[in-house]
């Protein structure tokens, strides 16, 4: 681990993580305006990065990357009910400078406004439209990695043309919270804490069947669905949702494969190199992926 991965991680422990414990029960439009400034301050895309918003599928979306043929759709995370186009276009312009394909970031429906199904019934249709204008690769982080994954047993169901591959960091894929080391890595996953994350499922679920492969991909059916490569630390408290996606994955003859990094934070690439170089070689890992596919 780098010299700047050490100095950062304690400062997520004794700053970040116990900030977002305190700040769980706050009014959710003040966790999207942190979320927000911390993005402004830290997470900016590179010079020059084209950026155009649009509306797509009747959703507000940023356009980031040049023209392609092949286009990047993806799906921030936050918990279902923070984030938005804006606080992953750092991570994302950043990928698009590395592969030079156009990437799709909508603004899908966020709880407790728009509580599930919405998220992933509107990302469905999203990708029905913009997947007839060419091949589309699925990405997405944490809750929106798990909305990626969703989608995925949602297009095989449907029958629909599959992405040419999916890439996912550090997914939430079990909302029945199953996970070992949900409790194992508790103290050791420096962003995320433990105490909160039912609250934050339970926000975006409700009364829903958290079993819902909509909700949980660790329940859906991938069959026939194309190659899907995930990123996940090794002290993650959703370390084992991460292992066990791949697994199912794996069983019902998807080419799946995990990387799992040492020690590193939760959805790492979207510091900037200068915070932490991780980032930048998760990033050249993916942009690898992505090159052998496109």
């Amino acid at each position: 681990m780098s010299r700047r991965a050490n100095l950062l991680s304690p400062w997520l422990r004794l700053v970040e993580r116990p900030t977002l414990s305190r700040l769980a029960n706050a009014p959710v439009e003040r966790l999207r305006r942190r979320f927000a400034l911390q993005a402004k301050l830290y997470f900016r895309p590179p010079r020059g990065t084209r950026i155009t918003e649009t509306t797509l599928a009747g959703l507000r979306a940023l356009e980031i990357g040049p023209e392609s043929r092949t286009r990047l759709l993806y799906l921030h995370g936050g918990a279902y009910g923070i984030g938005s186009p804006e606080t992953h276009c750092g991570l994302v312009g950043r990928m698009t400078a590395r592969t030079g394909l156009r990437a799709v970031v909508p603004d899908y429906p966020l709880a407790p406004e728009h509580p599930f199904p919405a998220a992933p019934e509107a990302v469905f249709q999203l990708y029905r439209e913009i997947s007839k204008d060419g091949p589309v690769i699925l990405m997405g982080d944490s809750a929106g990695g798990g909305l990626a994954l969703a989608l995925l047993g949602m297009i095989c169901a449907a029958g629909l043309m599959q992405p040419v591959a999916s890439l996912v960091l550090s997914p939430w894929t079990d909302l029945t919270l199953s996970g070992e080391s949900i409790e194992t890595n508790g103290p050791r996953d420096v962003v995320l804490p433990r105490n909160q994350i039912a609250v934050a499922r339970d926000g975006y679920l409700g009364p829903a069947d958290p079993t819902d492969p909509r909700a949980s991909p660790l329940f859906a059916d991938f069959s026939g669905a194309g190659p899907v490569h995930v990123w996940v630390g090794s002290t993650e408290i959703l370390r084992d949702d991460s292992r066990r996606i791949v697994e199912r994955l794996v069983s019902q003859g998807v080419d799946a494969y995990l990387t799992e990094e040492h020690d590193l934070p939760h959805v790492w690439p979207l510091f900037p190199g200068w915070l932490l170089p991780e980032a930048e070689e998760t990033l050249d890992q993916m942009a690898e992926v992505v090159a052998a596919l496109a």
